[in-house]
């Protein structure tokens, strides 16, 4: 990379780290449901499998994608059906406590397997690589842009996470709980728009 390369790409990272999308709402939701100790493992499983997703589009998964176009839709819909399953999730979240206990925070290898079906997460990849990746000294560059969007990730993710752990409070009442808890569902079937819109062009 050229020295203004990497400053422009920090803040490309940056920028597409903390604006709303699938991972920061989840992270909020358990952040809020079940408090950041035990959302770490999900926020933990997000970076690195994020960092996985972007390796491997350096390395060719982008190309074969544009080989074999019906992955790409494949991969669209399965990610959208999986993303109303975790919305219907969420909606019925109620915290740790919750029917007995049985409803838990997202671990640390469904976090990071779910990088592989996020529609935004696919995005944020393939552009860093698209526009911030020369092709001089490629190799090099794929595991630098991998290595500072670990970085400026990790930041990015642990605010959502913490704002969510900070209205535990005020959501210690049932209802505001039940009420937050389908507003973040809602979000999240929000976060398809991009999905179905790409579809019908």
């Amino acid at each position: 990379m050229t020295s203004d390369l990497p400053t422009a790409f920090v803040l490309y990272a940056f920028v597409t780290s903390i604006t709303p999308g699938p991972n920061n709402t989840m992270l909020l939701a358990s952040g809020a449901n079940y408090g950041l100790k035990a959302t770490m493992p999900h926020l933990l499983g997000i970076n690195l499998g994020f960092c996985v997703l972007v390796l491997a589009a350096g390395f060719g998964i982008g190309g074969l994608f544009a080989a074999v176009p019906l992955l790409h839709t494949l991969l669209r819909y399965g990610g959208a059906a999986y993303l109303l399953y975790l919305a219907w999730k969420i909606a019925r979240a109620g915290g740790p406590e919750s029917d007995g206990g049985r409803d838990r925070p997202m671990s640390f290898f469904q976090a990071a397997a779910f990088q592989w079906v996020n529609p935004k997460a696919w995005i944020m990849a393939i552009g860093a690589i698209a526009a911030y990746t020369p092709a001089n000294g490629f190799f090099g560059n794929v595991l630098m842009v991998a290595a500072i969007y670990v970085l400026a990730n990790a930041p990015c993710l642990l605010v959502w996470a913490t704002v969510g752990t900070a209205l535990r409070g005020f959501l210690s009442e049932p209802v505001r709980l039940r009420i937050f808890n389908v507003v973040m569902a809602l979000a999240l079937v929000a976060s398809l728009y991009p999905i179905l819109a790409e579809a019908g062009n």
